[in-house]
């Protein structure tokens, strides 16, 4: 088995934002770059793309709404066609430097509300799964089973990969927290890597109420487990779930494209 660790990076702008991510992008397999529309400029992009190269981190395009002041988190009420050029315009970008790096674009996580958003509204994670489709269908794309984002990247024959959060509290659906309510945020080290573990092993998290809830496609695991770069003591938790995952016998590595047989059961989850 084998789990990507991922986090959100490069989430500044101009003179703002952390100077030095390298202790974070230590811990991690895979670099969530914002890609200019929620936070990120070309500066940041590049620097960003060169220590995540630097250090064999898989970069992956993290798109969003373009909502800079809202940092991603408020749910835009754009028409899909122009979702779908938005997302492109940032992949591209991103592209453009991660090639200088010798590296490339290795897969697709959207941010925020559009993540959240792509879970119940058909016509953007419709747009998120055709940006995606046009611009390299061989990618995949971070997000959850058994959401309306999961099921219509199935049908266009993308590669969904199932993420699982660790600093996050989960509802008894198996979704995020709103970041608003009690729960929302796990910020112990310790407490975050035994969820990890448990998502890799089980593919199930206890959700706020204590039901344990799967969050892994049925007869399939999770693929990846994020780490926020904005929780507080990210590179502590990063650094404890890395070593519980490894400590358990569970490789970690880059978000990769699901064998033959994975795939064959992702193609066999669908929405309740």
């Amino acid at each position: 088995m084998t789990v990507a660790i991922n986090s959100d990076v490069g989430e500044g702008f101009g003179a703002w934002g952390p100077a030095d991510e390298g202790p974070l992008l230590d811990q991690v397999t895979a670099a969530n770059v914002a890609c200019g529309f929620h936070a990120g400029d070309p500066d940041i992009l590049r620097r960003t793309c060169e220590a995540s190269a630097a250090r064999g981190v898989a970069i992956g395009a993290q798109v969003s709404y373009r909502d800079l002041a809202g940092f991603g988190r408020r749910f835009i009420d754009v028409p899909p066609a122009t979702l779908v050029n938005d997302l492109l315009y940032q992949m591209g970008a991103l592209e453009v430097f991660a090639r200088l790096t010798g590296s490339r674009v290795g897969y697709v996580k959207a941010h925020g509300a559009l993540y959240n958003t792509a879970a119940r509204h058909g016509g953007h994670a419709g747009a998120l799964v055709e940006a995606v489709a046009r611009y390299d269908r061989s990618l995949p794309l971070l997000c959850q089973p058994r959401t309306e984002v999961w099921s219509r990247a199935v049908e266009a024959g993308l590669c969904p990969l199932a993420e699982g959060f660790a600093d996050r509290g989960y509802t008894d659906e198996g979704l995020l927290v709103a970041r608003s309510q009690p729960g929302a945020l796990i910020t112990d080290p310790e407490e975050a890597a035994r969820r990890a573990v448990r998502m890799a092993e089980s593919g199930t998290v206890v959700s706020v109420t204590g039901r344990t809830v799967r969050i892994a496609p049925d007869g399939g695991a999770v693929a990846a487990v994020c780490v926020h770069s904005d929780t507080p003591g990210a590179v502590a938790i990063a650094e404890a779930v890395r070593a519980g995952l490894t400590s358990a016998g569970i490789e970690v590595g880059v978000p990769s494209a699901p064998s033959a047989r994975s795939r064959a059961l992702a193609d066999a989850t669908v929405r309740p």
